[in-house]
């Protein structure tokens, strides 16, 4: 008596599960592809002062932009900070996701909170708590001044390094939880069999846990990036209105300047160019550990 695959059970399944999948397919679609289109629409149109828009095809919106060297500087700065931001993410959240991979504290599910917890407060909140900390009179240079270690307040508020370290505080709790569900599902016994052949901390990290991990450092980094390249409240409290990035740029361009071709030019090339460079590193990490 000889006995058939299932086809027909697996091939319903598989049609059943597309269906299933279909709505939310169309709705991601409308959502994204489609503001998507109109806002490049709107990039090839004409700015007038007192009409708005005029509608046209044509390429001086971007033309404007690549040929201004304070748009490309507002870019390369904006690429500057969301790299630095990224790897610092990355640097200080590995190890905390391992410790919380692996420990077997029955407070582990605490400390996982206390990771989330800062997720709970908007970004606009979290940046006010660093302008009390990091202002003259904040805590910051009222604790270096009460030790004696400064003369004068630092300058921390409305710069480059405070703008780094309010998006790192915002980017690290997403890097630290996506590295954390990678490491779990690596089995502590590979480490132990590096152990045992004669590996140490550093060789079995190089050769063991870090291409394992891949993955999970993959989607961290991609996360925290495209945050970093977008980010909008931080830069605008606590860099000032001196210090410029893509997001608050574009803002402008839209609330301030009314100036929507070019403010969806912007929009477009900010877009393009987070996708291009995640595109980039992610080709360039998988081929050197394939």
């Amino acid at each position: 008596m000889s006995m058939t695959a299932p086809e027909p059970v697996a091939g319903a399944r598989t049609s059943l599960a597309g269906m299933l999948v279909l709505p939310a397919t169309i709705l991601v679609a409308i959502g994204l592809i489609g503001p998507v289109a109109i806002l490049f629409r709107y990039s090839l149109n004409q700015f007038v002062p007192g009409q708005f828009m005029v509608d046209g095809l044509t390429l001086e919106n971007y033309v404007k932009f690549f040929t201004d060297a304070y748009y490309l500087n507002v870019l390369l700065r904006t690429v500057r900070v969301a790299v630095i931001c990224t790897l610092a993410c990355l640097i200080m959240g590995f190890p905390l996701a391992y410790v919380l991979a692996r420990t077997q504290s029955r407070f582990k599910n605490l400390m996982v909170m206390l990771v989330v917890l800062p997720l709970f407060v908007g970004n606009a909140v979290r940046a006010a708590g660093w302008m009390t900390a990091f202002g003259n009179k904040g805590a910051f240079n009222a604790s270096l001044l009460g030790l004696g270690l400064i003369d004068q307040p630092i300058e921390i508020m409305f710069t480059e390094n405070a703008v780094l370290i309010g998006i790192v505080a915002v980017n690290l709790p997403f890097m630290v939880l996506t590295l954390q569900s990678v490491i779990e599902g690596i089995d502590r016994n590979v480490e132990e069999a590096a152990f045992s052949l004669g590996a140490g901390p550093v060789a079995m990290f190089r050769r063991v846990l870090w291409p394992l991990a891949l993955p999970g450092i993959l989607a961290g980094t991609i996360l925290t990036f495209i945050l970093a390249m977008n980010a909008y409240a931080t830069p605008v409290l606590l860099g000032g209105p001196k210090f410029q990035m893509m997001g608050p740029l574009v803002y402008g361009q839209f609330a301030q300047q009314n100036n929507w071709p070019f403010g969806g030019a912007i929009s477009f090339i900010l877009m393009t160019a987070t996708l291009l460079l995640t595109l980039a590193a992610n080709l360039i990490v998988q081929r050197r550990y394939r």
